[in-house]
């Protein structure tokens, strides 16, 4: 007999601590037989592998190798796979990079607990190690968050920055307050047994549906691609302590300790008006401490922008491109 995931919550709920131990014993031994999933197929990519600051990371490349250095860096529940519509059709003269960050995807795990500064470091340690002296950065959720602080720390590295769907680094306990409830929704939980809650339930895949404003922009297949693969403990543990770093640490000392660098870095912010997760206040021109920073609406859209508006991250990035060949 199948030991599915609603047997284990209903194991687990009841505190039957010992059946529950053994049954996720039997699951994990039927899952090691199994072949591992690889990386889900994309047109015309390059895939290698890349160790830096003791991290090795899967890396996913499309486009030409003397383009323009495009480094993409997605979110949570997500991997490499979220950026496949511009992957498989990458702009001319760019040079498409999307690493699965540390934890994540098929990258292996991080030497830390996924501190947002310490997986910084990661990145700019992968910068290094393929040779990329200045990039056209592009992050999404999490993806952002880090995106904003490579900014901060390594403008020199940065040309220009596309932030999708993710608050700045300059909110305030004032400018969170109002919105925090939204990240009470889920993040609480995931600090708290994300391990579990990624491995045996359909979290993450609640958690895409949810989030989306037109359901169609990904499908079940592709959601499957992102939820199946935090079933991996390394994914699981490492999405985890996205959330419990933030939580117990990260957030705590962001309320005592507001953000007072300044980015020199030309940045353009992309929101969903329908995000559930984000609202574009914690986005927003007026509260950012930047030289160039602009923020753009975008109507109707919801948290996982690059797949709902597919053609609009596109011509944002290209125009952004543009200016910086031209520079």
């Amino acid at each position: 007999m199948p030991v599915n995931r609603c047997t284990l919550f209903w194991v687990y709920s009841s505190g039957n601590k010992k059946t529950f131990e053994r049954l996720v014993r039997l699951r994990n031994v039927a899952q090691a037989i199994a072949p591992a999933p690889g990386p889900p197929p994309i047109q015309d990519v390059r895939r290698s592998h890349v160790r830096a600051r003791g991290v090795e990371f899967h890396v996913t490349e499309a486009g030409g190798p003397e383009g323009l250095p495009v480094l993409l860096l997605h979110g949570w529940p997500q991997h490499h796979y979220a950026w496949r519509h511009l992957l498989a059709d990458p702009p001319p003269r760019l040079r498409l990079i999307a690493p699965d960050l540390p934890g994540y995807g098929w990258s292996g795990a991080p030497p830390h607990r996924w501190f947002k500064q310490a997986v910084a470091d990661d990145v700019l340690a992968l910068m290094d190690a393929l040779d990329l002296q200045r990039v056209l950065l592009v992050g999404h959720d999490w993806g952002g968050f880090i995106g904003h602080l490579l900014a901060l720390q390594s403008p020199d590295r940065v040309s220009a920055y596309l932030a999708l769907n993710i608050s700045h680094p300059w909110n305030t306990a004032r400018t969170l307050a109002p919105h925090i409830w939204r990240l009470l929704t889920y993040q609480p939980a995931m600090a708290l047994c994300g391990g579990f809650l990624m491995r045996h339930t359909d979290l993450a895949a609640r958690a895409i549906h949810g989030a989306l404003a037109d359901r169609d922009a990904i499908s079940r297949e592709e959601v499957a691609c992102f939820s199946e693969r935090f079933r991996d403990p390394v994914c699981a543990r490492a999405s985890r302590d996205t959330y419990r770093t933030f939580w117990c640490l990260e957030l705590p000392h962001g309320v005592r300790n507001p953000e007072q660098r300044r980015s020199t870095v030309s940045t353009l912010a992309l929101v969903g008006t329908a995000d559930l997760a984000l609202h574009p206040a914690l986005a927003a021109a007026h509260t950012a401490r930047a030289d160039d920073y602009r923020c753009e609406l975008v109507y109707g859209c919801g948290h996982f922008i690059a797949e709902e508006r597919p053609a609009l991250v596109r011509r944002r990035l290209q125009d952004m491109a543009a200016g910086i060949t031209q520079a």
